[in-house]
């Protein structure tokens, strides 16, 4: 197993890069990150570049919605901020309830990764946790997307949300094989019946939860990036982010 590398997700810092974009960015700096994952890149590149640039950052993923947008401006900004893969992360709930519609999904990711390699830049899928809890012919609507689509297309597993979907997330990545090429990780509690917490808030860092941290990086040894992200967090984000980092970096990724 290669060592992955260690990243951030910007959506992570939302709030603080509302109020002060500079002084988040040189937090996330601060925090012993090297790579970070901007999110609604079509809305966010402007101005990102000098801020990365001027404290060492870089951005090897990007999130956007690209399915029914125009997808030139997307690649465009990603190109320009050197982004290598552009990630989209949410294709509605109602679109994985049928074999027919995640077909159909699967026919739109592969015409972006086509678009994609026009601009150079590679392209990838993140889940959440409809994708597994939706089950099509006894398997996940993700495993059915996966093996539909071509090569062209990565998958970025959000562990949590496989976790939340119901899925033993170890085993899930198993299954993708090499396919998974990124991961989010975040970990939660589990309640007295053994149910991971669905509370964003109880989001906590890498380590400090129940997933099994050392199982899951050993399933998914594709896995260039692994990136931290907490959709929500109770404590201070950077403090957290950082933790993430640490425990990370004690499992052998690289920050």
């Amino acid at each position: 197993m290669t060592s992955p590398a260690i990243s951030l997700q910007l959506y992570s810092l939302r709030e603080a890069i509302a109020a002060d974009a500079p002084r988040a960015i040189a937090r996330a700096a601060e925090a012993g990150f090297r790579l970070v994952e901007p999110f609604d890149l079509a809305n966010t590149a402007a101005g990102l570049g000098p801020l990365l640039s001027a404290h060492g950052l870089s951005a090897p993923t990007a999130h956007a919605r690209v399915l029914g947008a125009e997808q030139a401006p997307i690649y465009e900004a990603a190109a320009a901020l050197g982004v290598r893969t552009v990630i989209d992360p949410f294709v509605e709930p109602d679109r994985w309830e049928s074999a027919e519609s995640v077909d159909r999904v699967a026919d739109e990711l592969a015409e972006a990764a086509e678009t994609a390699a026009t601009f150079g830049l590679g392209f990838g899928y993140h889940n959440h946790a409809f994708e597994l809890s939706n089950r099509i012919d006894g398997a996940s609507a993700l495993e059915r997307l996966a093996a539909r689509l071509p090569e062209s297309v990565a998958l970025e597993v959000d562990t949590y949300w496989a976790a939340q979907g119901g899925e033993d997330v170890p085993a899930l990545l198993e299954r993708l094989g090499g396919r998974v090429r990124f991961l989010h990780v975040k970990d939660a509690p589990r309640d007295d019946a053994g149910v991971l917490s669905p509370d964003r808030f109880d989001q906590v860092p890498v380590g400090e939860g129940a997933l099994p941290w050392a199982d899951i990086l050993a399933a998914a040894p594709a896995a260039e990036i692994v990136v931290v992200e907490f959709d929500e967090f109770r404590g201070d984000v950077f403090e957290g982010s950082a933790r993430s980092r640490s425990a990370l970096e004690a499992l052998g990724a690289r920050a």
